[in-house]
């Protein structure tokens, strides 16, 4: 069965929060994943939104070392330890799906990381996430 918009939307900000467990709580991205399914509260996601969440988190945490080099060179005048944890995970989320999920198209991975920085990060973020990812995007293309 596919996943609507929604469902996806949500799989996203549940791997984010797994993200943020891993990143925050120095975890292992399995034990942030556990932590992160048992604590959590409202309204359950499908057993498919689960596994995108899951795999999208286990994806983007095994991808940083090859994510964080292409953020930073698009990311003007920013470092990466010098950016919002929220942010950055954000952008690592992005990036782990332009280059490992390649059918998702790149307009949506960014729209929709647009929206998590809007539901999770402050009110510059969106933009900024949008301007690095946009940036990504088209270096992305030239190398295709």
């Amino acid at each position: 069965m596919a996943l609507g918009l929604e469902d996806r939307r949500r799989a996203r900000a549940a791997a984010l929060q797994m993200l943020y467990q891993w990143e925050i709580g120095r975890l292992s991205i399995d034990d942030a994943v556990r932590t992160f399914w048992s604590v959590r509260d409202g309204e359950p996601l499908t057993d498919e939104a689960r596994a995108l969440a899951e795999r999208l988190a286990r994806g983007a945490s095994a991808s940083a070392a090859e994510a964080d080099p292409i953020i930073a060179a698009s990311a003007d005048n920013w470092r990466l330890d010098r950016m919002s944890v929220v942010d950055r995970l954000i952008l690592r989320l992005a990036v782990h799906e332009f280059l490992h999920a390649p059918d998702t198209p790149p307009k949506v991975v960014i729209n929709e990381a647009v929206e998590l920085a809007r539901l999770f990060s402050t009110d510059e973020a969106p933009r900024f996430v949008n301007g690095v990812l946009d940036g990504i995007r088209k270096k992305l293309e030239e190398k295709s």
